[in-house]
């Protein structure tokens, strides 16, 4: 990364530390055999596979038996969901998730209604970007056999209120779910003490190889498959588990969770802050957050912002050396705002102007200081641009 541009983008994907990559090395190489075999090539395999189920679960307060490996995040949200809305036995249950989910459960909605005539609502979001306790409470029904709403968003980094709404939802009987993709690794998290009954577990969003995930599978709570065979993994997900790649989230889970306990939530929290005062202060009245003021309201490493004036995807395209991501999205040389932001009642200018700078564990405040000195350049040049237009 030495070598290239000053990354900000830690929400799209991590660097791979190398502590993970050392400690899955072994199981690409020596360690090859698989791990349901009954002789001594599987032994350590299954032993590692073991131990990585509970570095996993010891980051969000579960236990080893309810971590179910999977191969995305994606995939991880597909066994939640389908596998929820399907094994409850009802002729056509009801759903409820929100409108600014992850596109992994939302797409998986649709399918449900589609092929299964599962019933779905999607709630709407505030001007913060939440889901209110007093929405979802409206939405129950007697058939509502599953809720989902992620734990962080990916784009503000807005953190829904999910204590209260799981616990609504399991006062009516319906299970809760949720994907902590951006938050494991970034904020505390206790499955006991949020009340859900299934949580993703993302590795390539903390510091692991893609291809990586897991979902948390309370104990007792019955899922339909989301690929039959063997009996893997619980018989919710058949194949031969990849013992490297469960070792390398396991591993980068144990690092996630040392790095709370010293404090890195903090640390980043205080660069996220100090990016935001030097753009403000660089460009007076011309900065606008995106997402919840608090900033603990928010994940401690993400900060969304638009700059009147400037939209977010040529300010980027203006700086190759800064890797961020901005509020829209191109489609045949068009761009359009974040369907997250427009959910939240921001208008399209604003939305376009919209920029996503999320930090992570090799940011420096050399870092933030450098990226606010080439953005406030960018959006003065930009500026300057619009004005001789006009």
């Amino acid at each position: 990364m030495d070598d290239g541009p000053l990354y900000l983008d830690y929400n799209a994907t991590t660097p791979v530390d190398p502590r993970v990559t050392e400690a899955m090395l072994p199981y690409l190489s020596h360690w090859f055999g698989n791990p349901s075999s009954g002789h001594g090539y599987a032994e350590e395999p299954r032993r590692a596979l073991g131990e990585a189920r509970e570095q996993t679960a010891v980051l969000i307060g579960a236990t080893p038996a309810e971590i179910v490996f999977t191969g995305s995040g994606s995939e991880a949200d597909q066994l939640a969901v389908r596998g929820a809305a399907l094994a409850r036995g009802r002729r056509r249950p009801h759903v409820i998730t929100q409108v600014t989910e992850h596109p992994a459960v939302l797409e998986t909605c649709r399918a449900l209604e589609r092929l299964h005539g599962v019933r779905v609502t999607y709630l709407p979001v505030d001007a913060d970007g939440l889901v209110t306790p007093a929405a979802l409470a409206d939405a129950l029904e007697e058939d509502t056999v599953l809720v989902s709403v992620m734990a962080a968003n990916n784009e503000t980094g807005a953190l829904q209120p999910v204590g209260e709404l799981a616990a609504l939802a399991r006062r009516r009987g319906a299970l809760f779910h949720c994907d902590a993709a951006q938050a494991a690794g970034k904020i505390p998290l206790d499955v006991g003490t949020l009340g859900v009954d299934l949580l993703t577990v993302v590795g390539h969003k903390m510091y692991a190889p893609k291809g990586a995930a897991a979902l948390y599978v309370r104990s007792g709570v019955e899922l339909e498959p989301v690929a039959y065979g063997g009996g893997q993994e619980r018989g919710l997900r058949a194949g031969t588990e990849s013992v490297a790649l469960a070792v390398a989230l396991g591993s980068a889970a144990q690092l996630a969770t040392d790095a709370l306990a010293r404090g890195e939530g903090r640390r980043l929290a205080g660069l996220r802050d100090d990016l935001h005062t030097r753009l403000a202060r660089g460009l007076p009245g011309r900065v606008r957050l995106n997402g919840p003021a608090e900033g603990s309201a928010r994940l401690p490493n993400t900060l969304n912002v638009s700059i009147d004036g400037a939209r977010g995807h040529e300010l980027l395209a203006a700086l190759p050396r800064l890797a961020a991501s901005t509020g829209s999205a191109c489609h045949s040389g068009r761009h359009t705002p974040s369907p997250v932001l427009a959910a939240t009642g921001l208008g399209p200018q604003r939305a376009l102007g919209a920029l996503r700078l999320s930090l992570g564990r090799w940011t420096t405040a050399e870092d933030t200081r450098s990226a606010a000195e080439l953005l406030i350049t960018a959006a003065g040049t930009s500026t300057e641009r619009e004005g001789s237009a006009t």
